[in-house]
C-alpha cells in the first residue's frame, strides 16, 4: 500500500458492520448491533441506578409509608423468569441449528413477556383498589414510575423480539437468525436482572432502609 493510500484510507469503513481499532487498524469482531445494544444497556443501567438512589433517599423522609404489595407481582416475576428461560432455550437451539426449537423458544418467550405486562397492568389496578392506597404517598408514585419504566423497556424488547420471531417463522436459516436471537436473549436477561433488583426494592419497606442506603453509597 502506497503512502497516499494510507493517508486517504478511511479505517472506519474498512470492515462494514464492525468497529475498527484505530490504533492497529484491525477490526474487532463486534457487530454494530451488538455495540449499540451494549451502549443502550449502559445507559439503561445508569437510569435505573439513579432511580434506585432517588427511591432510597426519599425513604428517609417522615411522610414515607411503604406502598401495599400486590401479590400479583410474585406471579409476574415468575412469568418474566420463564420468559428469560425460554429465550435462553432459543439461544441454545439456534447455536445447534435446531430451527423448530428456536421458533418454539421465541414463541414461549413472547407469550410469557406479554403475560408479564398484562400482569403488571392488573397489579396497578389491584393496588388502586386497595384500602391502603393513598395517592399522596410518595411510595405509590415510585411504584408506578418504577414498574412503568421497566414495562416500557420490555415493550421495546418485544419490538426486537417480533422482528426476530418473524424471521424464524418465515424460515430463515440459523446463521441469519443467530444474531437477533443472541441480542434478544442478552436484553431479556438484563431486564430480568433489573426487575429482580426493583422487585426487591419495592418489597424492602423501611426495615432494610439502612442496608439499601449503604448499597447506594448514601451512608
Amino acid at each position: 500500500m502506497t503512502l497516499f493510500q494510507q493517508l486517504t484510507e478511511k479505517p472506519w469503513v474498512t470492515v462494514p458492520g464492525t468497529v475498527v481499532d484505530l490504533h492497529n487498524r484491525r477490526a474487532f469482531l463486534l457487530p454494530t448491533a451488538a455495540l449499540g445494544l451494549r451502549m443502550f444497556l449502559v445507559v439503561a443501567t445508569v437510569l435505573f441506578l439513579l432511580l434506585i438512589v432517588a427511591y432510597a433517599s426519599r425513604m428517609e423522609f417522615e411522610d414515607w409509608r411503604p406502598s401495599p404489595q400486590p401479590w400479583l407481582l410474585w406471579l409476574n416475576t415468575g412469568m418474566l423468569v420463564l420468559s428469560s428461560v425460554a429465550m435462553q432455550w432459543a439461544r441454545i437451539a439456534v447455536r445447534r441449528g435446531e430451527l423448530k426449537a428456536v421458533s418454539m423458544g421465541l414463541m414461549a418467550a413472547g407469550v410469557f413477556a406479554v403475560g408479564f405486562l398484562g400482569g403488571q397492568v392488573a397489579a396497578w389496578r389491584q393496588l388502586n383498589m386497595m384500602v391502603a392506597f393513598d395517592v399522596t404517598n410518595p411510595a405509590i408514585g415510585f411504584f408506578y414510575l418504577i414498574t412503568a419504566l421497566h414495562a416500557v423497556h420490555l415493550l421495546g424488547g418485544l419490538a426486537a423480539w417480533g422482528w426476530t420471531a418473524a424471521k424464524a417463522w418465515r424460515g430463515f436459516d440459523g446463521i441469519q437468525l443467530r444474531s437477533g436471537v443472541e441480542l434478544c436473549t442478552v436484553y431479556w436477561h438484563f431486564l430480568l436482572l433489573v426487575w429482580l433488583v426493583l422487585f426487591g426494592l419495592l418489597f424492602s419497606g423501611n426495615d432494610n432502609l439502612g442496608i439499601l442506603l449503604a448499597i447506594c453509597g448514601i451512608r
